[in-house]
């Protein structure tokens, strides 16, 4: 089944290896793990390497994209997974923390039918985030979820299918109909949502899409602890709220 699963990273030496570990401890270990590095002046790829070491048995190779963004450093990892046999391509980030049945359900699904999953993306619980934060932002996840169908930039009577929002953290897409959209954006975080453009440029190609629950990513919620809940929430829609630092770590 060929899955291969791209993280891109920068300066995660605080969250990778938490990634890592989840990774690693998944129920259905076939897949190949390629890191991203983006660039890195912290410790995260020395990191990523003595992991490997201490878990030998699992794929992992380290790949490198200078070029700032996670756009970039994901088609980056995407293309490499592509170049080398691929058929099935996901994607988390370095801090997020996947399910352990996370790969067993995007596998099921991709073998559905689906030549693109979006996952459930829930706060994770382990960043002395208050549960009433969490929920407001599971909220607004849903509410931008619905608005995403009706919004005038993700309607085009080119689209075959519905909008449907698709974390760029907890994805799953096949090698040819990633290569036939044109995959990520090679862009910067605080220029474009390159997963929003990824999903439009699918639409232009097929309605075999769609929502999956039951693939599960937990992300970080450092955003809005850095920034509060109501520019961060700012920042999502849109990115009306600019901050100074966009690399929150």
């Amino acid at each position: 089944m060929s899955l291969w699963v791209v993280v891109p990273a920068y300066n995660e030496e605080r969250s990778i290896v938490a990634t890592l570990r989840s990774l690693a401890a998944q129920e259905d270990q076939d897949f190949t793990l390629v890191v991203v590095d983006n660039g890195s002046t912290d410790s995260t790829v020395d990191l990523v390497q003595r992991f490997h070491r201490e878990n030998p048995l699992l794929r992992l190779e380290v790949v490198h994209e200078p070029q700032k963004g996670t756009g970039a450093a994901a088609d980056t990892g995407m293309r490499h997974a592509v170049a080398q046999g691929a058929r099935w391509l996901a994607r988390t980030d370095a801090d997020c923390l996947p399910a352990p049945d996370w790969t067993v359900r995007i596998k099921a699904a991709l073998g559905s039918g689906l030549r693109l999953v979006s996952g459930q993306l829930l706060p994770r619980e382990d960043e002395g985030v208050r549960a009433v934060t969490r929920w407001v932002l599971i909220v607004a996840v849903e509410v931008a979820s619905a608005f995403g169908k009706v919004r005038s930039g993700n309607r085009d009577p080119r689209y075959l299918g519905p909008y449907v929002m698709t974390p760029g953290c907890n994805m799953a897409i096949t090698a040819e109909l990633y290569v036939l959209a044109g995959g990520f954006p090679r862009s910067k975080i605080e220029d474009l949502h390159e997963d929003r453009a990824l999903v439009n440029a699918v639409r232009l190609h097929t309605k075999a899409y769609g929502r999956r629950r039951d693939v599960v990513v937990h992300g970080s919620s450092r955003r809005a602890r850095a920034w509060g809940l109501r520019r961060t929430l700012a920042w999502y829609a849109d990115h009306r709220y600019r901050p100074d630092v966009v690399d929150i770590r």
